[in-house]
């Protein structure tokens, strides 16, 4: 159900019961411009959403749709794609790219539009580790941009050291929630959820230490 709740966050999906707020308002109360205003969604799989014959042309879409003018989508065009990297990629057709380009393109599309807040379903599926840490890297920096990241994502690894709130579900329903380093030493209580945290968050639980990552576990070791 992750997937499922996170697409009511930009209204792809509206709720059947409850109400789903955005800044205090029910999500039903906003246009789809408005809303896509706020809340960016990216795809787990780049190519269910993108469709262009160029990158300057796929990044650049939802701001035409919005009615933009030419110069405003070509400055933001450029900005986006320098954030994510692709500087120099405007006039390269995205399916030729790999699927870590691909991603990134994904994920400029929706920057380009500059929402506050932006949802990633499992960012790193499909990558090579390689690439897995430069999409969380370029998602770190996003977040200390300013941006809320919102991440669905089964790779325990990439909970442990980029996230600060880890919220586990279980058939539907929330498990437990709370500030990851927390939520990750109830070993017993992840398990419920066939969930297990890293060898390296593991030791750190056995050794009572609050590391998450080598470099926080040898500075806990050395003091």
């Amino acid at each position: 159900g992750k997937t499922t709740l996170a697409k009511h966050f930009n209204g792809l999906f509206k709720p059947s019961s409850g109400c789903m707020r955005v800044h205090g308002k029910p999500t039903t109360d906003y246009s789809h411009r408005d809303l896509a205003r706020l809340v960016g969604f990216v795809f787990q799989n780049p190519d269910h959403q993108i469709f262009s014959n160029t990158v300057a042309e796929e990044v650049g879409f939802g701001l035409k749709v919005m009615g933009e003018t030419p110069k405003t989508i070509e400055k933001r065009v450029a900005e986006a794609l320098e954030i994510v990297g692709l500087e120099g990629y405007e006039k390269e057709v995205p399916f030729t790219l790999t699927k870590g380009e691909r991603q990134r393109i994904a994920v400029a599309s929706v920057l380009a539009i500059k929402p506050p807040i932006l949802v990633l379903d499992e960012p790193t599926t499909g990558l090579d580790y390689r690439h897995q840490r430069s999409m969380m890297e370029m998602l770190k920096s996003l977040n200390k941009r300013g941006h809320t990241i919102i991440m669905i994502t089964h790779s325990m690894w990439v909970a442990a050291e980029y996230a600060d709130r880890t919220i586990v579900l279980r058939d539907g329903s929330t498990l437990v929630d709370g500030p990851t380093r927390t939520v990750f030493a109830d070993e017993a209580r992840l398990a419920e959820a066939s969930l297990r945290p890293s060898s390296l968050v593991r030791l750190s639980n056995w050794l009572g230490t609050q590391a998450l990552t080598v470099e926080q576990m040898v500075k806990e070791l050395q003091t």
